[in-house]
């Protein structure tokens, strides 16, 4: 009977060592598939993932770790690509922004020095056009630097209570002239109740005036620019909107990017630096807000700032 239970016992503890290294070699097979795999996915850069039939949990939570570090490796990948392109064309554009009134002012310049008989007129009429150019270069290079430390996060935002209504009037008040000068409409919109938003003074100031500028570039052809400020139970929005040309579907969700400007925006009617917009939705963010364009060319084209709102006490 001894020998028998010797017998079993010995034919059980065969099997178990049997299927621990079954179990093993199964698992080493399963390791060195993964990390063949792995290092292939990686040298061919594919879009591939890893997918291993396994019981074992821990091997699955192994398979889903990895996976996600090589879906974030390709966002990553793409994410450089894209700012790689954009830093291209930014500095593309930089170049084309900054040679234009350069151009003019050594052409200015060449002209007043081979032209010693210019006549005082003509001599302040050059050098009123040498001045102008020469702020237009310092207000480029100005929002280079703004936008420089605005995604640095060098620049500090202090945010406090602010009154919306007044700020919208008075960057509305501050492009009245120009408004009119160009034949357009203004229709305003603006409570008499107060609306009090979380934000920035100065910062709110500065992202109007860009859209509002915007809306007077773009959008002359349809004869009218808009403002509206409303309330809601937990923000406050202003809307900036004219009648233009819009924005193609397709570019609206880049024209927040830097650098980046419309189609038509490199010819002498629509000069811009593709600043504006970008510095602008960096802006608005600093301050916990939001904004959103909207757009059907020829009907309507509207941005839309929104701010936490306040309570009026």
């Amino acid at each position: 009977m001894i020998v028998v239970l010797l017998v079993v016992l010995i034919v059980l503890l065969a099997l178990l060592n049997v299927m621990q290294w079954t179990t093993r070699r199964k698992k080493t097979e399963q390791l060195s598939y993964i990390i063949n795999k792995l290092q292939a996915i990686m040298d061919s850069s594919s879009q591939e993932q890893l997918l291993l039939l396994t019981e074992d949990p821990e091997y699955r939570r192994l398979l889903i770790a990895i996976n996600r570090l090589l879906e974030q490796k390709r966002q990553s990948g793409t994410d450089f690509t894209r700012t790689e392109l954009a830093m291209r064309r930014m500095l593309a554009n930089i170049s084309h922004d900054l040679k234009t009134p350069l151009t003019v002012v050594l052409g200015t310049i060449e002209t007043m020095t081979r032209r010693p008989d210019l006549t005082p007129q003509e001599t302040a009429k050059l050098l009123a056009k040498l001045h102008a150019k020469a702020v237009e270069i310092v207000e480029l290079i100005n929002r280079f630097f703004d936008l420089a430390k605005l995604e640095s996060g060098d620049k500090e935002l202090p945010l406090t209570r602010i009154h919306i209504n007044e700020i919208a009037r008075n960057s509305m008040l501050m492009f009245y002239d120009l408004i009119e000068s160009e034949g357009l409409q203004a229709e305003i919109d603006i409570p008499d109740e107060p609306l009090y938003g979380w934000g920035n003074d100065e910062a709110l100031s500065r992202a109007l005036n860009n859209v509002l500028s915007n809306a007077i570039r773009y959008g002359a052809q349809g004869k009218v620019v808009g403002m509206r400020v409303r309330g809601e139970e937990e923000q406050v929005s202003i809307e900036i909107w004219d009648r233009g040309k819009g924005i193609h579907e397709r570019e609206q969700a880049l024209i927040f990017e830097r650098m980046y400007t419309l189609e038509d925006s490199r010819n002498k009617s629509f000069q811009g630096s593709g600043l504006g917009l970008t510095i602008t939705k960096r802006l608005v963010e600093l301050m916990g807000g939001d904004i959103r364009v909207e757009s059907k060319p020829n009907e309507r084209t509207m941005f839309m700032i929104s701010l936490k709102r306040l309570p009026h006490i």
